[in-house]
């Protein structure tokens, strides 16, 4: 399997590796990403824009609380992976109604953010893990949903985009869907640079070069994103019964897959 490394070249510019160690190497550590998401938790706490770094947010909360509703029940439970400040699941019950929520981040600030607000949202309870998703542990088949969104881009090695996306089927009840929205790449390498360009230009458009830079650093700093068609295969090979494309623009994507 071979990834593509993001590189800060003001031209969307890409260097190909392996996905061995040695390919995230200067990548941020665990600590360094749960430092830097301490001290933001403000910016994940807007319910009507979403992350404005990301195409197209508030649709796909939009997308992923609808879906979410035609199949949750009324004493649903939920799992937010990477929950920052809560957004995606006051969005979902504000479709569905109250939930019972387990909120995991690696920001402590975050989850206390989101558990405030989520409480206040009126959820039938709020559990809260703080950590590495990799090492949560959840009871086989606990929840009727679990959500990831903008978290996934943090794994690095494929053994660790495998041994997740196993722990999250094993963690849905049969019927259950995972939804997951993040950054994505291109397997083409002429299209990717053409939508890491086309990304530059949105960016430019909200803040200016500036904050197209500042965006694309931090991306090279701590992201190690996978393509779609990675991703849906690695539903394919953990078990999930059906999956599908929700939405995508540029080097964006929600999908769900269905255990």
């Amino acid at each position: 399997m071979q990834y593509w490394q993001f590189r800060n070249t003001g031209g969307g510019g890409k260097v190909r590796g392996m996905t061995t160690a040695a390919a995230f190497a200067g990548k941020s550590t665990l600590e360094e990403i749960r430092e830097r998401f301490d001290h933001d938790v403000e910016r994940f706490s807007n319910l009507e824009t979403g992350q404005q770094a990301t195409i197209d947010a508030p649709l796909v909360l939009d997308l992923v609380a609808a879906a979410a509703a035609s199949h949750v029940p009324r004493d649903g439970r939920l799992l937010d992976l990477g929950c920052g400040a809560g957004n995606f699941t006051l969005r979902v019950m504000q479709e569905t109604g109250p939930l019972h929520c387990h909120l995991a981040d690696l920001s402590q600030p975050m989850l206390d953010r989101a558990r405030s607000r989520v409480e206040a949202a009126g959820a039938r309870s709020v559990e809260t893990r703080q950590g590495d998703l990799r090492e949560l542990e959840f009871a086989d088949g606990t929840f009727d949903v679990i959500l990831a969104g903008a978290v996934l881009h943090h794994l690095r090695e494929d053994a660790d985009w495998e041994r997740v996306f196993a722990l999250l089927h094993r963690w849905l009840k049969p019927g259950g869907r995972l939804y997951v929205a993040d950054l994505v790449y291109f397997d083409s390498p002429a299209m990717q640079a053409m939508m890491w360009a086309r990304y530059g230009a949105y960016l430019e458009s909200l803040g200016g070069p500036a904050y197209r830079e500042k965006v694309f650093a931090y991306i090279e700093r701590e992201d190690s994103p996978r393509s779609l068609h990675y991703q849906l295969g690695l539903l394919q090979k953990t078990g999930f019964t059906s999956w599908d494309v929700l939405h995508r623009n540029s080097v964006f994507a929600c999908y769900f897959g269905e255990r």
